[in-house]
């Protein structure tokens, strides 16, 4: 299991800042330094509970637009934001690694996002296209006779 800072550092940090609200304010300084945190706290879980309450009213593992998706992914971003972003769980897949979580999201058209989540942030992600259909060989009574249409491919970055 990785060792995490924020184990330590946070508990510290908030211990200091109590410490020192105690020596500039007394019991009044702790109690607004306390009083912060406390409002943290519940706008962390009011955010946390809301993020989930959109997920849980969509179907899991899908999305409106993986390519929207895909481009607003950064690598470091918790799953939480992730999972606003989507507003969607995503369909979990198989992975040998304990602590890594690997997640994917489809949208209508078929095109897929599947992100890489160690210790609950993002690491990598790939983006799948559907594949192409030819034309030519899937011509049907309707689209016999209607002109061919040529679709430009996107510059690669």
């Amino acid at each position: 299991m990785k060792f995490s800072n924020r184990r330590i550092l946070v508990p510290l940090g908030l211990a200091i800042l109590l410490v020192l609200a105690w020596k500039a304010q007394g019991w009044a300084g702790v109690a607004l330094v306390s009083g912060g945190v406390l409002m943290w706290g519940l706008l962390h879980f009011y955010r946390m509970t809301t993020v989930l309450r959109r997920a849980a009213n969509r179907p899991v593992g899908w999305v409106s637009s993986a390519v929207m998706l895909q481009a607003k992914l950064h690598p470091g971003q918790n799953l939480l934001h992730v999972l606003a972003i989507t507003r969607a769980l995503g369909q979990q897949q198989a992975t040998e690694e304990p602590d890594t979580e690997v997640y994917r999201w489809t949208d209508n058209g078929g095109a897929a996002v599947t992100g890489t989540f160690v210790h609950s942030r993002l690491t990598n992600w790939t983006f799948e296209r559907p594949p192409e259909v030819d034309a030519n060989s899937t011509c049907t009574a309707d689209t016999a006779g209607a002109p061919a249409v040529s679709q430009v491919e996107p510059a690669q970055t």
